[in-house]
């Protein structure tokens, strides 16, 4: 069917649609050709033993046989007057796979190098509004006997917590097993009680009283920053990070043995996302170092932080909250660097203790709200800044998964860059590897790819610091 056609009979029919979350809507708004708001999945795998050159393209040929979709990436977003003006979800019932599943194959070598090279543009573009918010893309021809599929999902379908889940479904925990491709429908969960209508009138009291806790819990945030010497300053120092971007992404990606930075997590007393932080912290001190652009107050990183039960994976959706926490980036010493931020991570979680997930969420908009203002309005280096860099750790499958025999060797996220925040670090973790992904805006930030180094040095200095 072709395009005119199509959407001549979308308007035409009167299709179902249901209001979506403002926690979703979010990420529609500030979107423009410099911002795509979508996140991404960087998955590369051995082929099975005995598969011959033509095994990617037939499984992308089986996979397109597989017409049947579920509900949540046959969601597109829309507005009209039925939701006066509101964005809400219509179920489109006409997905074009051909569209939303391609086949591509790296240039002769296919080095990872030419890898991460054709994720960055496949990244730097955005998904089109018209069509369920998701790709992917199978890609052929990655030396070693491997090859690599690169997924890229729109923020307002799911967070990465629901990314996490979305995967574990598509893949199979033995190489005998065979799953259906990711869009294909899987049983739905059973129903938790407890949600009905007789229980709105609780559900609005509940409201009423976390609204109504919202005042006192910026208060008690306030004066702990106040009274604190290691809690983030409100405003972060101006960094090279900070500044407006194009569209142009660049991506890098490494992992390293999660068992090593456990035993660096386990010998200071901290945690295995404080050594995520410290490790950032190392590489960024040492990158701006190199360009001569190092401010003598600590970076500032924004640390998302996933809020009470989550729902299936099925049904998508965002439900995180934020903390600020110290990078000690004017720490020369990375044993106190990793300390002072473990003792700043630390405060940050007591201010956020005891708060339900609605207060959480709107203390942690407080933060965000001038990075939202400068995505919104291009006013990056004009508003103020809470924080430098947002670092972000998932947690990911544990054990070993396999595609059709063919085993997942490494996982690593691809998120998105702001105007004024021009690098997002995310990492997750999966079969005793840690996966970084830093996503960078091409202009801004130079040689990216030193950062991987700068991480890995960073790593070894908490070894030797902490004894591990």
């Amino acid at each position: 069917m072709q395009g005119k056609e199509r959407d001549e009979r979308c308007e035409r029919q009167v299709v179902p649609v249901t209001l979506m979350p403002l926690s979703d809507a979010v990420f529609l708004v500030p979107e423009r050709r410099e911002q795509p708001m979508h996140v991404g999945s960087l998955q590369v795998y051995e082929l099975p033993a005995g598969a011959g050159a033509d095994w990617v393209a037939a499984l992308h040929a089986r996979w397109l046989t597989s017409t049947e979709v579920r509900p949540l990436l046959r969601r597109r977003p829309a507005r009209s007057l039925r939701t006066l003006g509101s964005w809400s979800w219509v179920l489109d019932d006409d997905v074009d796979l051909d569209h939303h599943v391609r086949l591509s194959a790296l240039p002769r070598q296919g080095r990872v190098r030419e890898l991460l090279a054709l994720v960055s543009r496949l990244h730097g573009t955005p998904i089109d509004r018209r069509r369920p918010l998701w790709e992917l893309h199978l890609v052929e021809g990655l030396d070693g006997g491997r090859f690599a599929v690169y997924t890229k999902i729109h923020h307002a379908l799911l967070d990465g917590v629901a990314g996490m889940r979305l995967l574990g479904e598509a893949l199979a925990a033995s190489p005998d097993e065979t799953v259906p491709p990711m869009w294909a429908p899987r049983p739905a969960p059973p129903l938790a009680g407890g949600g009905g209508t007789a229980d709105i009138p609780g559900r609005v009291l509940r409201i009423a009283a976390d609204l109504a806790g919202i005042g006192p819990a910026v208060g008690r945030l306030a004066a702990r920053r106040a009274l604190d010497p290691l809690c983030p300053e409100p405003v972060a120092p101006r960094t090279v990070l900070n500044v407006p971007i194009t569209g142009s992404r660049r991506f890098a990606a490494q992992d390293w043995a999660l068992q090593r930075v456990r035993r660096v997590a386990e010998a200071s007393g901290g945690t295995v996302n404080d050594v995520v932080l410290a490790m950032s912290g190392a590489a960024l001190r040492t990158y701006l170092l190199e360009l001569g652009a190092l401010p003598d107050d600590p970076l500032v990183a924004l640390t998302p932080v996933s809020l009470g039960d989550r729902q299936a994976a099925g049904d998508g959706g965002n439900s995180v909250g934020a903390i600020l926490c110290s990078l000690a980036t004017d720490v020369a010493d990375p044993g106190l660097r990793l300390a002072r931020i473990h003792e700043s991570m630390s405060l940050a979680k007591e201010a956020m203790a005891g708060l339900s997930p609605l207060q959480a969420i709107a203390v942690s908009a407080l933060q965000v709200a001038p990075l939202a203002a400068s995505a919104l309005w291009s006013l990056a280096g004009v508003l103020p800044q809470a924080f430098n860099v947002i670092v972000s750790n998932v947690p990911g499958p544990r054990e070993a998964l396999y595609l059709d025999g063919a085993r997942l060797v490494g996982l690593y996220p691809l998120s998105v860059p702001l105007h004024g925040q021009a690098l997002n670090v995310t990492c997750t973790s999966y079969d005793g590897r840690l996966g970084f992904g830093l996503t960078g805006d091409r202009r801004a930030l130079p040689h990216l790819q030193r950062l991987l180094g700068h991480l890995q040095s960073g790593l070894e200095d908490l070894e030797v610091a902490v004894g591990a």
